[in-house]
């Protein structure tokens, strides 16, 4: 039992560190909480396109449960974590989402405003769809 509670103890922290690594820099942080509504329509609709790999639609099922369970492994009580742990997970797996579906596909599903997809095109790395890039500038798939 010892053993069991020390590793569970493990995972939890590395989980933690992950969060820490992981998470938007600076305001990012706070414009993916602003757009979370946004986000999880744009999660259900990319989720239900079958033109996107299979790979990106199991991802996001995968997300959509981990969002769905009342029980977050980071509680809420915790400061600035305990509420911004969904957020950053939901960052981290657009980051991946968005560059292997592509801009036109998160652009074609975006539920909300021309302002609330430049910010999630910071989110996730993505160039500003308002910005001409070199072929050169854009980011690996």
């Amino acid at each position: 039992m010892i053993g069991l509670a020390i590793a569970l103890a493990v995972a939890w922290a590395a989980f933690v560190v992950v969060l820490l690594i992981g998470r938007p820099k600076g305001a990012l942080l706070s414009e993916a909480m602003r757009l979370l509504p946004d986000l999880l329509r744009l999660l259900r609709r990319l989720a239900a396109d079958r033109s996107l790999p299979r790979g990106v639609r199991v991802r996001l099922g995968l997300l959509m449960a981990y969002l769905a369970i009342p029980i977050d492994p980071i509680p809420d009580f915790i400061p600035i974590l305990g509420y911004a742990d969904d957020a950053i997970i939901v960052a981290l797996v657009l980051r991946s989402t968005v560059r292997r579906a592509g801009l036109d596909a998160i652009r074609a599903h975006w539920p909300g405003s021309d302002d609330g997809f430049a910010a999630l095109c910071r989110l996730t790395g993505l160039p500003d769809p308002g910005v001409a890039l070199r072929a050169d500038e854009y980011p690996p798939a």
